[in-house]
């Protein structure tokens, strides 16, 4: 629905009472409000399977469940050309367009096609990594944000976006037709893509519309995709672990029958191997029942969700509701970006202090390449970074970048090396940069420094008192560095838990969600929403510049009419409904403007950080003239997953229209 500008001016400050002899509307006294969840409910649509996709900032994967048989989770075949010492479950979220701007690769295979061209060539082609980030840290996102390529080119974010799902959904749906022996029709599948929760409105309406392009559903058939948040997947997956499944870093007791005293960096290692041992058969069996930790919960007992990853880390308290056990959001998710990217860039640093950063900006852009591969060596010793370690970490450098280094500085990577006296880091006769292990942990320790911090504010929060169990979540998880400083930190406060396949933890969640998403219950409300009326001026109360007069009658303009406060509590599904009247009786337009603001407590549409973020028209001409004088128009409000509708009916006529909130276009 265009909001054209016949009757309403758009700007976004413009007054909806002074706007082209529009007199708006005025709240009906009393207005009331009716809570009905069960008004209109979606006939269920039956899909064959549910696909879900992590689309992750370092790494994505995919997993699968058919709908007859939810008890098996399926996760995708294992990729070509993964790296040694990373599982390979799932592919790194880079992506490769030709120097045409189509799309040629995704995964280690763009990587590896990148990698091999000649730099005169590679140059041409727009090769993108880590560009979730960008969503997040983009304050006005719009449907025309850039993205910039590792040669510096800039194409919109949406397309790249839509590249993306749209291998993806090819990926998936190639491999359950190869599985099934006969074409599976997109339609048959229910999409869940997993985004941050404390990513803002925007950037999850943003993947929602990269899903529409890449044709995974549509705005007349939004139901086909759902937009998980990532903690909340973790949750779901975490009630399902038994004792095997998972390693409690504050029990002393065995678990897995590994005894106490058995570091927790070798009960990992027979924990990966167990993993691994299992991993041949990429399906994964949930059992219909609660794990056994689950079974300690009880009614209220409440639970952090820690959901660290490549780009940011969220954290979510929930609190079970029995006997179904359905999850409630307690404190509205906040976190950062504190993901392990953070140690990437810590790593960046101490480069650009041994070479300089002058040197490590032109290598970035000459040898894209090569800065790559660089990146890579660095990742798997990233990963072998742990508490208790004596040995040094080698990373290393390829040959192009001590060859550049030498024609740039004019003297080689070696004399940097000790000319720079930073402690802790070598140069080895074998072309490495070999790390002490507190060089390595030094580098992390920045980004493990804040996710501690912030989880000490949220257990400082009235809400999180008691809280049983911290679930340590997400590909960052599984470093023991941010293990072993959780565990110190909390451990006295909480039983510390990590599930065995920690990487995997929010996909296979996200395909429990598709499968049942009536399991969470109630979420806290990211924004204060209302809508822009007129009231009747008040002396005293209201400011003398809102006065508008109108054929003898005072009005205040402006006023924000709340729907929803930010951080109250919404069921899913919930409708809020209120009643308005046109402030003219004669009017044959009405236009309802809705506003969104980050604040609990707004009175006036015209105060900062008020967004405008919808417009219903409701066209009245061509009623009967028996309509009463008093009109009632009801505005509805549904609460969804990540979306929200809006509604406005003419109660004497029965018209009505309906509009998506849309954060991107206003």
């Amino acid at each position: 629905m265009s909001a054209e500008t016949d009757a309403v001016s758009t700007s976004a400050y413009s007054s909806p009472a002074k706007s082209l002899g529009d007199p708006g509307i005025t709240p009906l006294s009393p207005s009331h409000i009716v809570k009905d969840s069960d008004a209109e409910d979606a006939v269920e649509q039956l899909f064959l399977v549910v696909v879900a996709i992590d689309f992750g900032t370092t790494s994505s994967g995919y997993a699968y469940s058919f709908t007859k048989e939810p008890e098996c989770i399926h996760v995708m075949r294992r990729w070509e050309g993964g790296d040694p010492g990373v599982s390979n479950q799932k592919t790194p979220t880079t992506i490769l367009l030709t120097p045409e701007r189509k799309f040629h690769s995704f995964g280690y295979a763009a990587r590896d096609f990148y990698h091999d061209l000649d730099p005169t060539e590679s140059k041409h082609w727009l090769y993108f990594e880590k560009f979730k980030m960008k969503l997040h840290t983009t304050g006005n996102l719009t449907m025309e944000t850039d993205l910039t390529a590792a040669n510096g080119k800039k194409v919109k974010a949406l397309e790249i976006f839509a590249y993306a799902l749209q291998f993806f959904k090819e990926q998936a749906l190639k491999e359950l037709s190869d599985q099934g022996g006969s074409d599976f029709e997109n339609t048959e599948v229910r999409w869940v893509i997993t985004v941050p929760a404390i990513w803002k409105q925007p950037a999850k309406q943003f993947m929602r519309q990269a899903a529409y392009k890449a044709g995974m559903a549509s705005p007349e058939n939004p139901e086909q995709l759902i937009i998980a948040l990532e903690p909340e997947a973790a949750s779901i997956y975490c009630r399902k672990l038994r004792l095997h499944q998972m390693i409690d870093l504050s029990s002393r007791a065995p678990v897995n029958g590994y005894s106490p005293s058995d570091t927790i960096g070798t009960g990992f290692t027979q924990g990966k191997e167990h993993v691994r041992r299992n991993r041949q058969s990429r399906t994964f069996m949930v059992e219909n029942v609660i794990g056994e930790i689950w079974s300690e919960l009880e009614e209220g007992d409440r639970y952090i969700v820690v959901d660290s990853g490549g780009g940011t880390v969220d954290m979510t308290v929930h609190q079970i509701r029995l006997p179904e056990g359905h999850l409630k959001e307690l404190y509205k998710a906040t976190g950062g970006p504190y993901g392990s990217l953070g140690v990437d860039y810590e790593f960046e640093k101490l480069l650009c202090k041994i070479f300089g950063e002058d040197f490590i900006e032109q290598f970035k852009i000459k040898r894209p390449a090569a800065w790559v591969d660089l990146m890579i060596a660095f990742e798997s010793r990233k990963r072998a970074a742990a508490p208790d370690r004596t040995n040094p970490l080698n990373i290393t450098l390829p040959f192009s970048f001590i060859d550049y280094y030498k024609k740039f500085r004019g003297h080689s990577v070696e004399h940097a090396l000790r000319k720079s006296n930073v402690d802790f880091v070598k140069w080895s006769s074998q072309g490495m940069l070999r790390m002490s292990p507190d060089a390595m942990n030094a580098l992390f320790k920045p980004t493990i420094d804040q996710i501690v911090q912030h989880l000490s504010e949220v257990f400082d929060k009235p809400e999180v008192t008691n809280v049983k169990f911290l679930f340590l979540v997400g590909g960052f998880a599984e470093s023991p560095l941010l293990q072993q400083a959780v565990q110190s930190a909390f451990g006295s406060r909480c039983r510390v838990i990590i599930p065995q396949d920690v990487g995997l933890t929010i996909l296979k969640g996200a395909v429990l969600f598709g499968l049942d998403p009536a399991v969470i219950k109630v979420r806290r409300s990211p924004l204060t929403y209302g809508v822009g009326v007129l009231n009747r001026f008040v002396e005293g109360k209201h400011p003398p510049e809102k006065l508008l007069v109108k054929d003898g009658t005072r009005w205040c303009t402006d006023v924000f009419d709340k729907f929803i406060s930010a951080d109250q509590s919404v069921a899913l599904g919930e409708t809020v409904t209120r009643s308005y009247t046109p402030a003219k009786p004669s009017q044959l337009v009405i236009v309802i403007n809705i506003y969104s603001s980050e604040q609990d407590n707004v009175s006036f549409i015209t105060e900062p950080g008020v967004k405008k973020c919808g417009t219903l028209r409701l066209d009245l001409t061509g009623t009967d003239a028996s309509v009463p004088n008093r009109r009632e128009i009801k505005t509805l409000m549904q609460f969804g997953d990540t979306e929200i509708k809006a509604m406005a009916v003419d109660v004497a006529t029965s018209k009505s229209v309906k509009v998506g909130i849309d954060f991107l276009n206003y």
